[in-house]
Protein backbone atom coordinates (compact mmCIF):
# COMPACT_ATOMS: atom_id res chain seq x y z
CA UNK A 1 0.00 0.00 0.00
CA UNK A 2 1.62 3.06 -1.23
CA UNK A 3 -0.42 5.18 1.00
CA UNK A 4 -0.58 2.97 4.17
CA UNK A 5 1.72 4.85 6.25
CA UNK A 6 -0.91 8.34 5.54
CA UNK A 7 -3.50 8.80 8.30
CA UNK A 8 -7.01 7.11 7.16
CA UNK A 9 -8.44 10.66 8.09
CA UNK A 10 -11.99 10.23 6.21
CA UNK A 11 -14.86 7.69 4.89
CA UNK A 12 -15.63 7.58 1.45
CA UNK A 13 -18.60 10.16 0.92
CA UNK A 14 -21.77 7.38 0.07
CA UNK A 15 -24.39 7.86 -2.44
CA UNK A 16 -26.98 6.06 -1.07
CA UNK A 17 -29.41 3.86 -3.39
CA UNK A 18 -32.58 5.51 -2.69
CA UNK A 19 -31.85 8.71 -3.48
CA UNK A 20 -28.62 8.12 -6.57
CA UNK A 21 -30.46 5.14 -8.27
CA UNK A 22 -33.36 7.07 -9.50
CA UNK A 23 -30.86 9.42 -10.81
CA UNK A 24 -28.92 7.21 -12.68
CA UNK A 25 -31.40 5.56 -14.54
CA UNK A 26 -32.40 9.42 -15.62
CA UNK A 27 -29.40 10.91 -16.39
CA UNK A 28 -26.64 8.46 -15.36
CA UNK A 29 -23.47 11.07 -16.85
CA UNK A 30 -24.08 13.74 -15.53
CA UNK A 31 -25.24 12.32 -11.77
CA UNK A 32 -21.92 11.13 -11.51
CA UNK A 33 -20.65 14.15 -12.86
CA UNK A 34 -22.55 15.80 -10.11
CA UNK A 35 -21.57 13.95 -7.15
CA UNK A 36 -17.97 14.00 -8.32
CA UNK A 37 -18.27 18.11 -8.62
CA UNK A 38 -19.58 18.55 -4.92
CA UNK A 39 -16.97 16.01 -3.28
CA UNK A 40 -14.12 17.58 -4.29
CA UNK A 41 -10.70 15.64 -3.31
CA UNK A 42 -12.86 12.49 -2.27
CA UNK A 43 -13.55 9.08 -2.90
CA UNK A 44 -17.46 8.12 -3.80
CA UNK A 45 -18.99 4.67 -2.55
CA UNK A 46 -21.98 4.36 -5.36
CA UNK A 47 -24.26 2.06 -3.01
CA UNK A 48 -25.91 0.26 -6.19
CA UNK A 49 -27.77 -2.80 -3.97
CA UNK A 50 -25.28 -5.78 -4.06
CA UNK A 51 -22.33 -3.88 -5.83
CA UNK A 52 -20.95 -1.05 -4.16
CA UNK A 53 -18.05 0.23 -6.49
CA UNK A 54 -15.46 2.96 -5.25
CA UNK A 55 -15.92 6.24 -7.91
CA UNK A 56 -12.44 7.43 -8.17
CA UNK A 57 -12.34 10.65 -10.11
CA UNK A 58 -9.70 12.97 -8.72
CA UNK A 59 -6.89 13.52 -10.99
CA UNK A 60 -4.01 12.40 -8.15
CA UNK A 61 -6.05 9.35 -7.47
CA UNK A 62 -6.68 8.47 -10.96
CA UNK A 63 -2.61 8.37 -11.24
CA UNK A 64 -2.72 6.66 -8.05
CA UNK A 65 -5.00 3.66 -9.79
CA UNK A 66 -3.21 3.73 -13.23
CA UNK A 67 0.19 4.87 -12.35
CA UNK A 68 1.71 5.00 -8.63
CA UNK A 69 0.15 1.75 -7.85
CA UNK A 70 -1.39 0.49 -11.21
CA UNK A 71 -0.20 -3.30 -9.81
CA UNK A 72 -3.26 -3.51 -7.01
CA UNK A 73 -5.76 -2.65 -9.59
CA UNK A 74 -6.44 -5.07 -12.19
CA UNK A 75 -8.51 -5.61 -15.22
CA UNK A 76 -8.37 -9.14 -14.50
CA UNK A 77 -10.88 -11.21 -12.50
CA UNK A 78 -14.88 -10.92 -12.82
CA UNK A 79 -14.20 -7.00 -12.84
CA UNK A 80 -17.74 -4.94 -14.52
CA UNK A 81 -16.68 -4.79 -18.26
CA UNK A 82 -13.24 -6.94 -18.50
CA UNK A 83 -15.17 -10.30 -17.97
CA UNK A 84 -17.41 -9.88 -21.09
CA UNK A 85 -14.71 -7.75 -22.87
CA UNK A 86 -12.45 -11.10 -22.93
CA UNK A 87 -14.99 -13.40 -24.30
CA UNK A 88 -14.72 -10.85 -27.48
CA UNK A 89 -10.71 -10.27 -27.17
CA UNK A 90 -9.21 -13.43 -25.54
CA UNK A 91 -6.11 -12.98 -24.20
CA UNK A 92 -4.85 -10.40 -26.44
CA UNK A 93 -4.41 -6.65 -25.42
CA UNK A 94 -7.56 -6.41 -23.69
CA UNK A 95 -6.76 -9.02 -21.01
CA UNK A 96 -4.08 -8.57 -18.08
CA UNK A 97 -0.89 -10.83 -16.97
CA UNK A 98 1.35 -12.14 -19.16
CA UNK A 99 -0.41 -13.30 -21.77
CA UNK A 100 -1.25 -9.15 -22.19
CA UNK A 101 2.16 -8.40 -21.80
CA UNK A 102 3.01 -11.09 -24.50
CA UNK A 103 0.48 -9.27 -27.18
CA UNK A 104 1.66 -5.91 -26.33
CA UNK A 105 5.24 -6.59 -27.69
CA UNK A 106 4.00 -8.02 -30.44
CA UNK A 107 1.38 -5.40 -31.57
CA UNK A 108 3.27 -2.49 -29.90
CA UNK A 109 5.69 -2.22 -33.30
CA UNK A 110 2.98 -1.87 -35.68
CA UNK A 111 1.53 1.54 -33.72
CA UNK A 112 5.02 3.07 -33.06
CA UNK A 113 4.63 6.97 -34.71
CA UNK A 114 7.43 5.94 -36.79
CA UNK A 115 5.59 3.61 -38.66
CA UNK A 116 2.24 4.95 -38.99
CA UNK A 117 3.72 7.96 -40.27
CA UNK A 118 5.11 6.12 -42.88
CA UNK A 119 1.86 4.64 -43.96
CA UNK A 120 0.45 7.88 -44.40
CA UNK A 121 0.48 8.13 -47.93
CA UNK A 122 -1.49 4.84 -48.11
CA UNK A 123 -3.73 5.29 -45.14
CA UNK A 124 -4.82 9.05 -47.22
CA UNK A 125 -5.11 7.01 -50.31
CA UNK A 126 -7.64 4.76 -48.64
CA UNK A 127 -9.75 7.40 -46.85
CA UNK A 128 -9.88 9.57 -50.06
CA UNK A 129 -10.96 6.84 -52.08
CA UNK A 130 -13.90 6.04 -49.75
CA UNK A 131 -14.67 9.55 -49.05
CA UNK A 132 -15.00 9.81 -53.19
CA UNK A 133 -17.71 7.58 -52.69
CA UNK A 134 -19.77 10.09 -51.27
CA UNK A 135 -20.04 12.69 -54.29
CA UNK A 136 -23.35 10.05 -55.61
CA UNK A 137 -25.19 11.00 -52.31
CA UNK A 138 -24.48 14.33 -51.89
CA UNK A 139 -25.00 15.17 -55.85
CA UNK A 140 -28.70 13.05 -55.18
CA UNK A 141 -29.19 14.73 -52.11
CA UNK A 142 -29.77 11.44 -50.48
CA UNK A 143 -29.16 11.44 -46.57
CA UNK A 144 -26.18 9.49 -45.37
CA UNK A 145 -25.88 8.47 -41.77
CA UNK A 146 -22.69 9.60 -40.20
CA UNK A 147 -21.63 6.47 -37.87
CA UNK A 148 -22.06 4.35 -41.42
CA UNK A 149 -19.88 6.40 -43.22
CA UNK A 150 -17.13 6.78 -41.50
CA UNK A 151 -16.84 3.40 -40.08
CA UNK A 152 -17.15 2.70 -43.77
CA UNK A 153 -14.04 5.83 -44.26
CA UNK A 154 -12.06 3.97 -41.14
CA UNK A 155 -12.53 0.28 -42.40
CA UNK A 156 -10.67 1.22 -46.02
CA UNK A 157 -8.00 2.53 -44.38
CA UNK A 158 -7.56 0.20 -41.97
CA UNK A 159 -7.86 -2.81 -44.13
CA UNK A 160 -4.85 -1.25 -46.44
CA UNK A 161 -2.58 -0.31 -43.79
CA UNK A 162 -2.83 -2.95 -41.23
CA UNK A 163 -4.02 -5.82 -42.98
CA UNK A 164 -2.69 -5.37 -46.29
CA UNK A 165 -6.21 -5.50 -48.09
CA UNK A 166 -6.26 -9.45 -47.17
CA UNK A 167 -9.83 -8.47 -45.75
CA UNK A 168 -11.93 -5.78 -47.63
CA UNK A 169 -13.88 -2.89 -46.78
CA UNK A 170 -17.50 -4.77 -46.68
CA UNK A 171 -15.77 -7.78 -44.19
CA UNK A 172 -14.37 -5.19 -42.23
CA UNK A 173 -17.80 -3.29 -42.42
CA UNK A 174 -19.42 -5.54 -41.23
CA UNK A 175 -16.53 -6.60 -37.92
CA UNK A 176 -17.65 -2.89 -36.53
CA UNK A 177 -20.99 -3.56 -37.03
CA UNK A 178 -20.65 -6.58 -35.09
CA UNK A 179 -18.07 -4.88 -32.71
CA UNK A 180 -21.24 -1.97 -31.93
CA UNK A 181 -23.60 -4.94 -31.19
CA UNK A 182 -20.88 -6.11 -28.56
CA UNK A 183 -20.56 -2.85 -27.25
CA UNK A 184 -24.48 -2.21 -26.72
CA UNK A 185 -25.15 -6.27 -25.62
CA UNK A 186 -22.56 -5.08 -22.55
CA UNK A 187 -24.78 -2.23 -20.82
CA UNK A 188 -27.27 -5.01 -19.86
CA UNK A 189 -24.13 -6.32 -17.85
CA UNK A 190 -22.74 -3.22 -16.87
CA UNK A 191 -25.96 -2.57 -14.99
CA UNK A 192 -25.65 -6.06 -13.14
CA UNK A 193 -22.08 -6.83 -12.83
CA UNK A 194 -22.88 -8.89 -9.45
CA UNK A 195 -24.59 -11.46 -11.84
CA UNK A 196 -22.74 -14.68 -12.87
CA UNK A 197 -22.56 -15.54 -16.71
CA UNK A 198 -24.98 -18.39 -15.76
CA UNK A 199 -27.86 -16.09 -15.38
CA UNK A 200 -29.08 -14.84 -18.73
CA UNK A 201 -29.40 -11.09 -19.38
CA UNK A 202 -31.08 -8.77 -22.58
CA UNK A 203 -28.17 -8.66 -24.97
CA UNK A 204 -26.59 -11.77 -23.85
CA UNK A 205 -27.45 -13.92 -27.23
CA UNK A 206 -26.81 -11.01 -29.56
CA UNK A 207 -23.46 -10.84 -27.95
CA UNK A 208 -22.69 -14.37 -28.60
CA UNK A 209 -24.02 -14.43 -32.03
CA UNK A 210 -21.51 -10.87 -32.73
CA UNK A 211 -18.97 -12.53 -31.56
CA UNK A 212 -19.33 -15.97 -33.59
CA UNK A 213 -20.24 -13.64 -36.74
CA UNK A 214 -16.68 -12.15 -36.00
CA UNK A 215 -14.57 -14.67 -36.06
CA UNK A 216 -16.64 -16.45 -39.24
CA UNK A 217 -14.87 -13.24 -41.16
CA UNK A 218 -11.58 -13.02 -39.44
CA UNK A 219 -10.59 -16.82 -38.84
CA UNK A 220 -10.24 -17.86 -42.05
CA UNK A 221 -7.78 -15.03 -42.90
CA UNK A 222 -5.87 -16.63 -39.55
CA UNK A 223 -5.65 -20.20 -40.83
CA UNK A 224 -5.07 -19.31 -44.64
CA UNK A 225 -1.79 -16.74 -43.82
CA UNK A 226 -0.70 -19.24 -41.13
CA UNK A 227 -1.41 -22.26 -43.62
CA UNK A 228 0.51 -19.70 -46.71
CA UNK A 229 2.29 -17.07 -45.02
CA UNK A 230 2.59 -14.78 -47.66
CA UNK A 231 4.86 -12.61 -46.10
CA UNK A 232 4.71 -9.03 -45.57
CA UNK A 233 4.67 -6.63 -42.98
CA UNK A 234 0.82 -6.41 -42.17
CA UNK A 235 -0.47 -7.62 -39.00
CA UNK A 236 -1.96 -11.37 -40.05
CA UNK A 237 2.44 -11.83 -41.65
CA UNK A 238 3.42 -10.53 -38.34
CA UNK A 239 1.29 -12.91 -36.16
CA UNK A 240 1.69 -15.97 -38.57
CA UNK A 241 5.44 -15.55 -38.65
CA UNK A 242 5.57 -14.93 -34.44
CA UNK A 243 6.78 -16.93 -31.87
CA UNK A 244 5.95 -17.45 -27.90
CA UNK A 245 8.04 -17.26 -25.17
CA UNK A 246 9.48 -20.87 -25.90
CA UNK A 247 10.27 -20.62 -29.27
CA UNK A 248 6.78 -22.57 -30.47
CA UNK A 249 4.65 -20.92 -33.40
CA UNK A 250 1.78 -19.15 -32.37
CA UNK A 251 -1.28 -21.25 -31.71
CA UNK A 252 -4.41 -20.14 -33.65
CA UNK A 253 -6.28 -18.65 -30.95
CA UNK A 254 -3.49 -16.90 -30.05
CA UNK A 255 -3.76 -15.04 -32.60
CA UNK A 256 -7.15 -14.89 -33.51
CA UNK A 257 -6.95 -12.73 -29.74
CA UNK A 258 -4.36 -10.53 -30.87
CA UNK A 259 -6.22 -9.92 -34.97
CA UNK A 260 -9.91 -9.00 -33.24
CA UNK A 261 -7.82 -7.01 -30.48
CA UNK A 262 -6.11 -5.38 -32.97
CA UNK A 263 -9.59 -4.61 -35.01
CA UNK A 264 -10.63 -2.96 -32.47
CA UNK A 265 -8.22 -0.85 -31.18
CA UNK A 266 -7.61 0.43 -34.84
CA UNK A 267 -11.93 0.95 -35.29
CA UNK A 268 -13.60 1.57 -32.23
CA UNK A 269 -12.12 5.26 -30.84
CA UNK A 270 -12.33 6.70 -34.16
CA UNK A 271 -15.65 5.88 -34.81
CA UNK A 272 -17.53 6.38 -31.94
CA UNK A 273 -15.57 9.90 -31.37
CA UNK A 274 -15.55 11.20 -35.21
CA UNK A 275 -19.90 10.67 -34.92
CA UNK A 276 -20.08 13.01 -31.85
CA UNK A 277 -18.43 15.84 -34.19
CA UNK A 278 -21.26 16.12 -36.80
CA UNK A 279 -23.56 17.17 -34.73
CA UNK A 280 -21.51 19.41 -32.10
CA UNK A 281 -20.41 21.45 -35.03
CA UNK A 282 -23.52 22.85 -35.58
CA UNK A 283 -24.06 23.82 -31.68
CA UNK A 284 -20.96 25.59 -32.29
CA UNK A 285 -20.66 27.62 -36.18
CA UNK A 286 -17.57 29.63 -34.49
CA UNK A 287 -15.97 26.19 -34.29
CA UNK A 288 -16.86 25.20 -37.59
CA UNK A 289 -16.07 27.98 -39.36
CA UNK A 290 -12.59 27.85 -38.06
CA UNK A 291 -12.08 24.28 -38.57
CA UNK A 292 -12.86 24.71 -42.02
CA UNK A 293 -11.04 27.21 -42.94
CA UNK A 294 -8.37 25.96 -41.78
CA UNK A 295 -8.74 22.77 -43.84
CA UNK A 296 -9.84 25.21 -46.71
CA UNK A 297 -6.26 26.75 -46.03
CA UNK A 298 -4.27 23.64 -45.95
CA UNK A 299 -5.62 20.87 -48.00
CA UNK A 300 -6.53 21.80 -51.81
CA UNK A 301 -9.42 20.76 -54.05
CA UNK A 302 -9.32 16.80 -54.37
CA UNK A 303 -5.76 16.82 -52.24
CA UNK A 304 -4.86 13.55 -51.16
CA UNK A 305 -3.59 14.57 -47.78
CA UNK A 306 0.26 14.26 -46.91
CA UNK A 307 1.92 13.97 -42.97
CA UNK A 308 3.01 17.86 -43.90
CA UNK A 309 -0.33 18.91 -44.24
CA UNK A 310 -1.35 16.85 -40.91
CA UNK A 311 1.44 18.73 -39.02
CA UNK A 312 -0.35 22.42 -40.25
CA UNK A 313 -3.51 21.35 -39.66
CA UNK A 314 -3.04 22.66 -35.60
CA UNK A 315 -6.52 23.90 -35.24
CA UNK A 316 -7.82 20.75 -36.35
CA UNK A 317 -5.53 18.82 -33.93
CA UNK A 318 -7.09 21.32 -31.32
CA UNK A 319 -10.73 20.26 -32.32
CA UNK A 320 -10.24 16.28 -32.02
CA UNK A 321 -8.33 16.92 -28.18
CA UNK A 322 -11.55 19.24 -27.07
CA UNK A 323 -13.73 16.17 -28.82
CA UNK A 324 -11.74 13.40 -26.77
CA UNK A 325 -12.23 15.46 -23.51
CA UNK A 326 -16.36 16.03 -23.97
CA UNK A 327 -17.15 12.62 -25.60
CA UNK A 328 -14.38 10.22 -24.61
CA UNK A 329 -14.88 6.69 -26.27
CA UNK A 330 -13.27 4.68 -23.08
CA UNK A 331 -15.72 6.63 -20.45
CA UNK A 332 -15.55 3.80 -18.23
CA UNK A 333 -12.30 2.04 -16.94
CA UNK A 334 -13.10 -0.12 -14.42
CA UNK A 335 -10.65 -1.59 -12.12
CA UNK A 336 -10.80 -4.33 -8.99
CA UNK A 337 -7.93 -3.75 -6.27
CA UNK A 338 -5.83 -7.09 -5.18
CA UNK A 339 -4.52 -6.01 -1.79
CA UNK A 340 -6.08 -3.28 1.04
CA UNK A 341 -5.10 0.20 -0.16
CA UNK A 342 -5.68 4.03 0.88
CA UNK A 343 -7.06 6.21 -1.85
CA UNK A 344 -7.03 9.91 -0.78
CA UNK A 345 -7.38 8.94 2.59
CA UNK A 346 -10.17 6.94 2.17
CA UNK A 347 -9.57 2.71 2.90
CA UNK A 348 -9.92 0.58 -0.03
CA UNK A 349 -10.28 -3.31 0.56
CA UNK A 350 -8.88 -6.11 -1.57
CA UNK A 351 -11.48 -7.18 -3.83
CA UNK A 352 -13.14 -3.85 -4.48
CA UNK A 353 -14.20 -2.49 -7.14
CA UNK A 354 -12.96 0.74 -8.56
CA UNK A 355 -15.01 2.96 -11.26
CA UNK A 356 -12.71 5.54 -13.13
CA UNK A 357 -14.51 7.85 -15.51
CA UNK A 358 -12.58 10.14 -18.13
CA UNK A 359 -16.07 11.26 -18.94
CA UNK A 360 -16.35 12.21 -15.40
CA UNK A 361 -12.92 13.22 -14.66
CA UNK A 362 -12.67 15.65 -17.83
CA UNK A 363 -15.64 17.66 -16.98
CA UNK A 364 -15.32 18.45 -13.26
CA UNK A 365 -15.84 22.06 -12.89
CA UNK A 366 -12.59 22.81 -10.35
CA UNK A 367 -10.17 21.49 -12.99
CA UNK A 368 -12.13 22.76 -16.77
CA UNK A 369 -13.99 26.10 -16.91
CA UNK A 370 -17.13 25.97 -18.06
CA UNK A 371 -16.40 22.07 -18.52
CA UNK A 372 -20.08 22.08 -20.26
CA UNK A 373 -18.97 23.83 -23.32
CA UNK A 374 -16.92 22.37 -26.35
CA UNK A 375 -14.46 25.04 -26.58
CA UNK A 376 -10.76 23.53 -28.65
CA UNK A 377 -8.86 27.00 -27.10
CA UNK A 378 -8.43 24.56 -24.26
CA UNK A 379 -6.09 22.53 -26.23
CA UNK A 380 -4.09 26.02 -28.09
CA UNK A 381 0.04 25.50 -27.92
CA UNK A 382 -0.51 28.94 -24.91
CA UNK A 383 -2.77 27.60 -23.19
CA UNK A 384 -2.04 27.44 -19.41
CA UNK A 385 -0.96 23.44 -18.23
CA UNK A 386 -3.47 21.90 -17.21
CA UNK A 387 -3.91 21.86 -13.17
CA UNK A 388 -2.93 17.88 -13.30
CA UNK A 389 -1.59 15.42 -15.69
CA UNK A 390 -4.83 12.67 -15.22
CA UNK A 391 -7.09 15.68 -15.10
CA UNK A 392 -7.23 14.09 -19.15
CA UNK A 393 -7.16 11.11 -19.61
CA UNK A 394 -9.49 9.73 -22.82
CA UNK A 395 -6.95 6.97 -23.69
CA UNK A 396 -6.33 5.85 -20.33
CA UNK A 397 -2.78 5.69 -18.55
CA UNK A 398 -0.01 3.94 -17.27
CA UNK A 399 1.37 0.54 -18.60
CA UNK A 400 -2.56 0.17 -20.32
CA UNK A 401 -2.41 3.15 -22.27
CA UNK A 402 -4.04 2.55 -25.50
CA UNK A 403 -1.50 1.76 -28.02
CA UNK A 404 -3.88 2.97 -30.68
CA UNK A 405 -3.44 7.04 -29.26
CA UNK A 406 -1.13 8.29 -31.99
CA UNK A 407 -3.56 6.36 -34.64
CA UNK A 408 -6.08 8.72 -33.76
CA UNK A 409 -4.79 11.27 -34.21
CA UNK A 410 -3.28 10.81 -37.63
CA UNK A 411 -6.35 8.54 -38.70
CA UNK A 412 -9.11 11.30 -37.50
CA UNK A 413 -6.99 14.35 -38.87
CA UNK A 414 -7.13 12.47 -42.44
CA UNK A 415 -10.85 11.82 -42.07
CA UNK A 416 -11.77 15.23 -41.62
CA UNK A 417 -9.03 16.76 -43.77
CA UNK A 418 -10.37 14.77 -46.53
CA UNK A 419 -14.02 14.80 -46.07
CA UNK A 420 -14.59 18.75 -45.10
CA UNK A 421 -11.98 19.54 -48.14
CA UNK A 422 -14.49 18.27 -50.34
CA UNK A 423 -18.27 18.44 -48.91
CA UNK A 424 -20.15 20.41 -46.29
CA UNK A 425 -23.14 19.16 -44.27
CA UNK A 426 -26.53 19.67 -42.45
CA UNK A 427 -27.70 17.75 -40.23
CA UNK A 428 -31.28 15.96 -41.29
CA UNK A 429 -32.61 15.89 -37.00
CA UNK A 430 -30.94 18.89 -35.50
CA UNK A 431 -29.52 18.88 -31.88
CA UNK A 432 -27.63 16.35 -29.70
CA UNK A 433 -28.21 12.39 -29.82
CA UNK A 434 -28.72 11.58 -26.39
CA UNK A 435 -25.53 9.29 -24.93
CA UNK A 436 -25.98 5.48 -25.08
CA UNK A 437 -23.55 3.78 -22.20
CA UNK A 438 -22.10 0.90 -23.02
CA UNK A 439 -18.44 -1.09 -23.07
CA UNK A 440 -18.04 2.17 -25.53
CA UNK A 441 -19.72 6.42 -24.80
CA UNK A 442 -21.49 6.64 -28.41
CA UNK A 443 -24.27 8.37 -29.83
CA UNK A 444 -27.32 6.94 -28.96
CA UNK A 445 -29.31 7.17 -31.89
CA UNK A 446 -28.67 7.61 -35.87
CA UNK A 447 -26.78 10.73 -37.06
CA UNK A 448 -27.88 11.43 -40.68
CA UNK A 449 -26.53 14.13 -43.03
CA UNK A 450 -27.11 15.77 -45.84
CA UNK A 451 -23.96 16.62 -47.92
CA UNK A 452 -23.54 19.26 -50.43
CA UNK A 453 -20.22 19.14 -52.40
CA UNK A 454 -17.65 21.95 -51.39
CA UNK A 455 -15.07 22.05 -53.85
CA UNK A 456 -13.96 20.67 -57.04
CA UNK A 457 -10.76 19.89 -58.06
CA UNK A 458 -9.58 21.59 -61.31
CA UNK A 459 -9.91 20.03 -64.00
CA UNK A 460 -6.17 18.59 -65.66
Amino acid sequence: MTESTAPVHRKPHVATLRRTLPKLLRDPLGTLVGLADATPGQVVRLNLGTIRPYLVTEPAHVQHVLRDNAANYTRAGDSMLWRSVRKLGGDGILSEGPKWEASRRRLQPHFTPKRLDAAVADMSRAISDAVAELAGPARDGTPVDAAAEVSRIICAAVSRVFFGAKIDTADARRVVVEQNTVATALRFRLLAPFLPDAVPMPGDRAFRRAVRNIDEILLPLVRAERANPEGGDDILAALARARDADGNKLDERRVRDDVVSTFATTTETTYTVLTWLFPLLEQVPDVAARLYEEIDRVVGPGDVVTREQVGELRYTRMVLDELLRAYPSGWLVPRTAVADDVIGGTRISAGATIALSPYVTQRLARFWDRPEVFDPERFAPDAPRRAHRYAYFPFGGGAHQCIGQYLFQLEATLILATLFSRFRYRLCEPGMPAPQLAASLRAGGPVPLMLTPHRQPALA
